[in-house]
């Protein structure tokens, strides 16, 4: 998802409101817990979408769902309601939970492997994670077939590529020149 201007200032915004408050850690696992049923959820994030449906009915809807959320939460839902912006609401949070890593010295690192990530390979890429990177390290595990074997780990703007499928495109560029 693009990530708009807005929501990286409504983001910035409930995080400094979270650090003022002592209470970013909490307001995280709301942000976190908004994207997850958002995104596993077609009825909502069209719901939200929806310009037919008024922002008192969203507002109640959001409040109803996410009931026991932070202060800081609830006031962000008050605020998209009076601004007419609920289409931003997981844009926002995904961006808080970036802005909130960070803040952290925590990076996530993408792990793309032909099958499921196994405890072995999880020990020896971040032991290669651990030769660039002195940041606290969450991985994500991407499931791509086609790279036949071995992994592509991706940090930030680096990518380390040990997978069979890019092994077999050098040798064929090697035998093509």
């Amino acid at each position: 998802m693009a990530t708009s201007r807005a929501a990286i200032r409504y983001a910035k915004a409930i995080l400094d409101i979270a650090k003022a408050n002592n209470t970013t850690v909490n307001v995280n696992d709301d942000m976190l817990h908004i994207v997850n049923t958002v995104n596993e959820s077609k009825e909502l994030k069209d719901f939200l979408q929806s310009p037919v449906v008024k922002g008192p009915a969203k507002f109640a809807a959001i409040s109803e769902v996410f009931a026991s959320a932070q202060d800081e939460t609830k006031g962000l839902f008050r605020l998209l309601q009076e601004n007419s912006r609920f289409e931003i609401l997981s844009a926002i949070a995904s961006q808080y939970n970036s802005l909130f890593d960070e803040l952290n010295n925590v990076e996530t690192a993408i792990v793309t492997t032909a099958f499921p990530i196994t405890t072995d390979l999880e020990a020896k890429v971040l032991a290669k994670i651990a030769t660039f990177s002195n940041k606290k390290i969450t991985l994500r595990n991407n499931v791509d077939p086609a790279i036949i074997g071995g992994f592509i780990l991706r940090i930030g703007d680096k990518q380390y590529n040990a997978s069979v499928a890019n092994s077999l495109q050098q040798l064929k560029r090697e035998f093509s020149n």
